[in-house]
C-alpha cells in the first residue's frame, strides 16, 4: 500500500480529530449524564402527582349525563373525575373534551389562580411552597409551546415548577432543574440548538459521518502501525 495514502490519512485523521473533539466530548459527557439520571427523576414523579385519586363515588354526580352528553356532539368517552372538591364529569369527543359540573351539570368554570396554586400544591410530593403563579397564554419550551397554562413555581432545591391546563386545572406536566439539566445534554448530544427534537438534522449527520471517516482513517493508521511492528521484528 502506497506511503502516500498512510501520510494523507495522518493528516486527514489530525485534522478530523481537532473538529470532532469538543462534540465528540458532548456526547461522551453526555451520554454519561443522562445515563447516570433516572428517566423517573427526569420527569419529576418524586416531586409531583400527575393526577391524584378520586375521592369522590357514583352518587357523588347526581347531574344527568344525558343533559352534559347532549351538549357535545358525538361523545366518545366519559370521565368522572374531580378538581379539588368539585366532582367533574369530563366528556370527550374525536375532536374535543369538555368538563361539566357533577353536581349542576354546568359547564366548569375555568379555576382562579388561587385554585391553580391549590391544586398545584396538592400534586406536590415534596415540602414546598408555591413562589409564584403565572397565566401564560403562550407556553416555554418546557411545556411544548402549549397556550394558555398556569406556571406555578416553588422554593425547593430542584426549582419545580408544575404546568396546568388554564382550562380545567390539569396537571400537564413537571420540570425541575434535573429536566433542565437533562435537556441541554439532550440539545448537545443530538445538536438540534433550537427545538431540541430534531434527531435527523444535518449538524448532526454530518458529524456522525465526519466522525466515522474519523475511525477509518484511524483503522488504517493502525493497520499501518502493524505493517512497521513485523518489519522491524
Amino acid at each position: 500500500m502506497s506511503k502516500k495514502i498512510f501520510k494523507r490519512a495522518r493528516k486527514l485523521h489530525k485534522w478530523l480529530g481537532y473538529l470532532l473533539a469538543l462534540q465528540v466530548l458532548a456526547w461522551l459527557l453526555g451520554g454519561l449524564v443522562m445515563s447516570a439520571i433516572p428517566l423517573d427523576y427526569v420527569h419529576g414523579k418524586h416531586l409531583a402527582k400527575r393526577t391524584l385519586t378520586n375521592p369522590f363515588t357514583q352518587a357523588d354526580y347526581p347531574a344527568s349525563l344525558d343533559d352534559i352528553t347532549s351538549q357535545m356532539a358525538n361523545p366518545t368517552q366519559i370521565i368522572f373525575e374531580n378538581f379539588l372538591t368539585t366532582p367533574l364529569i369530563t366528556v370527550i369527543n374525536n375532536t374535543e373534551q369538555q368538563s361539566f359540573n357533577g353536581l349542576t351539570g354546568r359547564p366548569f368554570e375555568p379555576p382562579t389562580k388561587i385554585q391553580i396554586t391549590a391544586n398545584a400544591q396538592a400534586h406536590l410530593l415534596i415540602d414546598a411552597k408555591p413562589i409564584s403563579t403565572t397565566l401564560l397564554k403562550q407556553g416555554t419550551r418546557e411545556v411544548g409551546y402549549k397556550t394558555n397554562v398556569w406556571q406555578v413555581q416553588f422554593n425547593d432545591t430542584f426549582n419545580t415548577t408544575l404546568y396546568l391546563n388554564a382550562i380545567n386545572g390539569k396537571v400537564i406536566t413537571v420540570r425541575s432543574t434535573l429536566w433542565r439539566i437533562f435537556d441541554f445534554f439532550w440539545m448537545l448530544h443530538i445538536m438540534d440548538y433550537d427545538e431540541r427534537e430534531d434527531f435527523n438534522n444535518p449538524l448532526l449527520i454530518s458529524f456522525a459521518a465526519t466522525s466515522v471517516l474519523f475511525c477509518l482513517c484511524g483503522m488504517l493508521l493502525l493497520l499501518q502501525n502493524l505493517r512497521l511492528k513485523r518489519i522491524f521484528k
